[in-house]
């Protein structure tokens, strides 16, 4: 049975935390959403539409990067505040292949690269998002190891993995993301 969309709508101050533009979903909107997860969404942003994966923020709401190209195309700053309307989609994205887990995806057993094919696109952003979700050179090694494994065996996501918490290094600490200057 097919979920009814949820649109939210909503002002926003665009921020800046580390070299990123982010857009915070507040509380309120985010807990119409279907999932403290990712979630797929179709948008607009002062007018202009997008489609992305809404990231968690560790603390149960929301948040998404505002790509250079939304940017450009909706004519924005940091600081500006823009008018956001998100409706959740069933749709899901492909999400875009870090190099290394790329490599390792080319160089598995076909068995694993047609699991792969036959997984769902939301499947292959909780594979990206586990491998990514660490800081750590030699653990990120060790997860795309596991990713191929665990892919040639009877998985077809991966395990014990809070997909709650925010899993960008760069931007979180122990699974949430920093605080923006408001």
């Amino acid at each position: 049975m097919k979920a009814n969309p949820v649109t939210v709508t909503f002002d926003a101050t665009l921020h800046t935390l580390k070299s990123h533009m982010i857009l915070l979903v507040p509380e309120e909107e985010s807990i119409k959403l279907p999932s403290r997860g990712q979630v797929s969404v179709t948008g607009l942003l002062s007018g202009h539409e997008f489609s992305t994966v809404l990231e968690p923020d560790g603390r149960w709401s929301h948040w998404l990067r505002v790509t250079d190209e939304m940017q450009r195309i909706a004519d924005v700053k940091v600081g500006d505040t823009v008018s956001v309307e998100l409706t959740t989609s069933e749709i899901w994205p492909e999400p875009t292949l870090p190099q290394d887990i790329a490599d390792a995806l080319a160089a598995a057993p076909q068995k694993v690269k047609d699991k792969w094919q036959d997984i769902t696109p939301m499947a292959r952003w909780e594979w990206v998002r586990w491998v990514n979700a660490t800081g750590s050179v030699d653990t990120r090694a060790i997860r795309i190891v596991k990713t191929i494994s665990k892919l040639e065996g009877k998985h077809r996501r991966p395990c014990c993995f809070n997909l709650a918490a925010c899993t960008e290094p760069e931007l979180s600490k122990s699974g949430r993301l920093m605080e923006v200057e408001k």
